[in-house]
């Protein structure tokens, strides 16, 4: 660890801490004084210390309900929010699909045959993009393609293999990319929902995150598959034909079998059923648990329910739900009005104030991930924040919660920023595959930062107004 992350956190810590107590008013109930402390003292743990996101919130969590604070009823509770429960199902639901080898036989009968380049990247970049209403988070992403990847890179050979090194990258950055696309393509994504539910306020439904989500992660995800492609090859192996070797995928050639295409029928219905919510009125949490049902069923199912469990993120669930508490008690005490008040104190109503305003949440959001690396957590200390101050300068609290979230998406710096990109990373070493190195990553971020950061603003101020999310009250 460098120096310099040695000696930051208790100078850091100090300040921040010293800064907040001298700033809260003196007739500040007890309760708002402790949660803010809490909060301040949980932000410094998750930037400056590599102790587990997860133990910090949970800690933060059980002081803040020890102080009575917040009821232990309300502790409990939040483990049975709704978004809990569609990311438990939805998580039995993926094991099953990954299990089957869906995703790889899919990939690979999609790229079967194709001699182009470019024309095999954007095919692979849509099928990545897709799989974000199979599988939530994008660790679990990644786990799902890696064979497929490892598998194109067999087939590709010794030949083609400079288009598997640039493969390594496009396979986790269309995954950090494509998140947006759905409301369960991360974690952050259903963090933000509990914020806004906890904050008295509308949450953002599976369908409207699909209507807002998608277009942004299909435009990013081949805008990303483009720049990759053309800095990490060269002109003339972009116009070459390349040679897919079709004995290597002779395994995936097989017919489906019949659970392999009952699973499939209950993937296809439950995304059917998530996107319909408004003609149905069946929940999301309760389509993902009747699925999750189905297919660990005995007599119908791919997968049993033991299994299935053992694949659930335990520590995502408990930091979902802590950061909910954490919420609960800022708004509650009657803290989240002090530290609106103490970030900005003059309100100002203008669309000058408000524009500034909105840029300002997509650039730290954008950059966030340099100083906090679990998106979770990030979204668990902006989206509060945000959320707050929005209506002071009168934006909708909604939409700046989306473009925050949305804004997010972007952690392509360095291996250790996302866990996709960690875990391609990771492949490399452990086969003789090309992979990506630090410096071609820093190379792509670099172009990729200014493309997303076009694109977010694009979307806040020109689309997402049209498809039904103003930006401002």
């Amino acid at each position: 660890m460098p120096p310099w992350r040695k000696i930051t956190p208790p100078i850091v810590g100090f300040l921040i801490l010293v800064s907040l107590l001298t700033r809260m008013p003196e007739d500040l109930n007890s309760d708002a004084k402790l949660t803010l402390t809490t909060f301040a003292a949980a932000v410094w743990f998750w930037v400056f210390t590599d102790i587990d996101d997860t133990y910090i919130a949970l800690s933060a969590a059980t002081i803040l309900t020890v102080a009575g604070v917040i009821p232990v009823s309300e502790l409990y509770g939040t483990l049975g929010d709704d978004t809990v429960w569609l990311l438990i199902g939805a998580f039995i639901i993926a094991s099953a699909v990954s299990a089957s080898g869906l995703a790889e036989r899919g990939a690979i009968g999609i790229t079967r045959g194709v001699t182009s380049p470019r024309v095999l990247v954007h095919l692979i970049t849509l099928t990545i993009v897709c799989t974000v209403y199979a599988v939530p988070a994008t660790s679990g992403r990644a786990a799902l393609v890696i064979p497929v990847f490892l598998a194109l890179a067999h087939a590709l050979g010794e030949r083609d293999r400079w288009l598997t090194q640039s493969l390594s990258l496009i396979f986790p950055v269309t995954i950090l990319f494509s998140a947006v696309g759905s409301l369960i393509g991360a974690g952050a994504h259903l963090i933000t929902n509990q914020i806004l539910t906890a904050n008295s306020l509308e949450a953002i439904s599976f369908t409207q995150w699909l209507l807002f989500g998608l277009p942004l992660a299909l435009i990013s995800s081949h805008g990303a598959a483009e720049v990759i492609l053309f800095l990490t090859t060269t002109k003339e192996q972009r116009r070459s034909e390349i040679d897919i070797n079709a004995d290597a995928f002779s395994e995936n050639t097989r017919a489906l079998t019949s659970w392999e295409i009952r699973t499939l029928l209950v993937l296809i219905i439950s995304v059917v059923l998530w996107s319909t919510e408004n003609l149905h009125g069946i929940h999301p949490a309760l389509v993902a648990l009747i699925g999750g049902l189905l297919i660990t069923c005995p007599c119908f199912g791919s997968v049993t329910l033991s299994d299935a469990i053992k694949k659930i993120p335990w520590s995502l669930l408990l930091f979902m739900a802590s950061t909910l508490t954490m919420s609960r008690a800022l708004s509650h005490s009657g803290a989240a009005e002090v530290l609106a008040h103490a970030l900005l104190s003059t309100p100002s109503h203008n669309v000058f104030a408000g524009i500034i305003f909105i840029v300002t949440v997509i650039l730290l959001s954008t950059f966030a991930h340099l100083v906090v690396q679990s998106r979770s957590a990030r979204s668990a200390v902006l989206i509060p924040l945000v959320i707050l101050l929005a209506p002071s300068v009168g934006v909708n609290p909604i939409a700046a919660a989306f473009i925050s979230t949305a804004a997010a998406g972007f952690c392509h710096t360095l291996p250790a920023s996302a866990k996709p990109l960690a875990m391609f990373k990771a492949v490399g070493n452990e086969t003789n595959v090309d992979v990506f190195d630090e410096k071609q990553l820093l190379r792509v971020a670099v172009f990729l930062l200014p493309m997303h950061l076009v694109l977010c603003l694009v979307f806040a101020f020109g689309i997402w107004p049209l498809l039904g999310l103003p930006v401002f009250q």
